[in-house]
Formats: C-alpha cells, structure tokens, sequence
C-alpha cells in the first residue's frame, strides 16, 4: 500500500468515530448543539443536562403541523412544562422557504395559538436539522436528564393530516414521556415520521 493510500485510510478512520457519535441515535449521546432563541439569546443543549427535553420540529404552514396545533401539541406542551420537562420548537425553514420566520413572528405565532414551549430555536441553515436528520414537520425527538437520545419519530403513529385520527392513533410522544417519567423503558423508541419536508436550502 503506498504512503498515500495509508494517509487517506488512516483520515477516514480518525474521522469514522467523529461521524458515528455525530449522529441522532437512539440510546446514545444527543448531538451536542447551539441555537439561537426567537429572542436572540444563545441556547446550548449541553446547558440543559438534568433535565428531560423535547425537539418539536416544525412549520406552521404544513397541514400536519396545524393538525396538532388543533390543541394536542398545546397539550403536550403544557402537561410537558408542569412536569419540568423542556419542550424545544425548532425552526429548520430556509428563507424564501415555507415555515421560515424571524423571532418576532414565531413567538406572535405561539401566542396565537396558545403554544407553550419552553422555548424557539431559529435554525434557517438548517445546520441543527441535518445534525439530527430531521426530515418532516413534526418530527419529534426526546433526551433524557443524562443527555441521552431516548425517542424520535412521528408524534403518533397515523399519517393524516385530519384532526379527527388524534384521538385514534397511538401518541408515540405521549407514552415516551410516560414511560421514561416511570423509570420504564420506551418500548417504541424509533418510529416512522410523518408530515412536510423539513424545507431546508
């Protein structure tokens, strides 16, 4: 093997371990991340070990997304919040794209429609949505107090756009929650998502 060849394998092994930790996998480290709030302040998720946390991806114009803001993400939300857990909208929409906002607007959105989340992280180039590989609008991930990613997926398991399959799904998110507040393990931990296309550039 030449010296070149070693020197290329050699890279591509150093960096294979760096690729691998990277990802969102579930029963591993969550990717470790930096946002911007809709009110301009940084957020780390390293800031927020100790405590459960939720990813909302979303998009206020996809039909999936306001579906669910029909009153199950709001109370998702809230019962999230009085429990101590940290529930993150994420907004991965390129400008010129659908679903893209600045502060101001995500944050009138949400008082609209009396979302609670703890907090909006902007993230227009979509560099937090690619770490995590969000793909639609919702799509949901959860990490425990040790910062480890313990679900993502669909919020349920039916792939409607209509407000009256709510009540008839399995709510995926609801019963992770559940469960990982009883010490129990999340049985359905890595499910199909369902909704828009993150619209990434």
């Amino acid at each position: 093997m030449s010296l070149r060849h070693c020197a290329v394998l050699g890279a591509a092994l150093a960096l294979a371990p760096f690729t691998a930790s990277a990802a969102a996998v579930v029963d591993q480290p969550a990717p470790a991340f930096t946002g911007t709030t809709a009110d301009g302040k940084s957020l780390s998720l390293e800031s927020l070990k100790g405590k459960t946390v939720v990813l909302e991806w979303t998009n206020h114009d996809c039909p999936f997304v306001r579906k669910h803001y029909e009153g199950n993400m709001q109370g998702l939300q809230k019962d999230a919040a009085a429990k101590g857990i940290v529930w993150l909208q994420v907004i991965s929409s390129a400008p010129g794209k659908q679903g893209h906002v600045d502060g101001a607007t995500a944050a009138r959105l949400n008082s609209t429609r009396g979302a609670t989340p703890a907090n909006v992280i902007l993230d227009p180039e979509g560099k937090i949505g690619k770490l995590y590989e969000a793909k639609t609008t919702p799509h949901m991930y959860i990490i425990d107090p040790k910062g480890v990613l313990v679900y993502k997926g669909g919020i349920d398991s039916l792939a409607t756009a209509d407000k009256a399959d709510i009540a008839k799904a399995e709510p995926y998110v609801a019963n992770a929650l559940s469960a990982l507040a009883a010490g129990q393990k999340i049985t359905a931990n890595n499910t199909k998502p369902y909704g828009c296309s993150v619209k990434y550039e």
